[in-house]
């Protein structure tokens, strides 16, 4: 035992080295946009995310502030509708019939539990508007201009629930600007979930945030991610920057 022990720690050692070097060495391919074939996709865009009074505010209210998510989405918006390029929202709503479901994880218990996305009807807006379901005031202009498409709601995080890939199919989109709540769940999923299906996949660094919790950091889980899976993570100066040069 006395001989091993040294080999181990020399060994651990050159790992954490290796490790460290292959971080910095990783590449970042970015993406180039293209008219015709690049969209903007925002994910919940609702006041339960990104307004004081949604029930989440108190977990993810400082990541929201520290990265100004509500302005720089407001950014990534209209530099998409001064460009022509076509805008994507996959919301999150819950209807009645989906507090029946028998199980879930944590975080999906949570958001049944304080009502999170809550909306009554399928097949009108009563009582959506003002409501933790309800688009941010400021982005009502873009999303319910007639052009922008809005999917099916997605249930847990991901798009594999809803239409979007179907969408974006069908309008010849292959490459994805992503932004929009929350960095490290819904955000996060379609990204792997866009990238299996062979999108190329630009998250956008600051209009996204997440939820911070003692010894959990929801928004550095997801940007390491993003860094390892996307094809390009830039902030949202230089993705509009990106966008306006088409």
């Amino acid at each position: 035992m006395k001989i091993l022990k040294p080999v181990i720690t020399v060994v651990g050692l050159s790992l954490l080295t290796l490790s460290s070097q292959a971080a910095a060495d990783l590449p970042n391919p970015g993406v180039k946009f293209s008219k015709g074939d690049t969209a903007l996709v925002v994910t919940d865009p609702q006041r339960d995310f990104l307004h004081e009074e949604g029930v989440t505010w108190g977990v993810v209210g400082a990541s929201v502030e520290a990265n100004n998510t509500v302005e720089n989405i407001e950014l990534l918006f209209k530099a998409a509708k001064g460009n022509d390029i076509p805008v994507f929202i996959s919301p999150h709503y819950y209807y009645p019939h989906d507090h029946e479901w028998e199980f879930g994880g944590a975080l999906e218990t949570m958001m049944h539990a304080i009502g999170m996305f809550d909306r009554e009807h399928q097949h009108n807006a009563e009582g959506l508007k003002g409501s933790g379901a309800d688009w941010m005031e400021q982005y009502k202009p873009y999303i319910e201009d007639g052009k922008t498409v809005v999917t099916n709601p997605h249930k847990v995080y991901g798009p594999e629930t809803n239409d979007l890939i179907l969408q974006l199919r069908k309008r010849g989109i292959s490459k994805v600007v992503l932004a929009g709540m929350s960095a490290n769940l819904c955000t996060e999923s379609h990204m792997r979930a866009l990238v299996e299906n062979g999108f190329e996949v630009h998250v956008v660094s600051d209009a996204t945030a997440a939820a911070q919790l003692p010894g959990l950091d929801g928004y550095q889980a997801g940007m390491t991610n993003a860094r390892m899976i996307a094809s390009g993570l830039e902030n949202t100066a230089t993705t509009v920057k990106l966008m306006n040069n088409l």
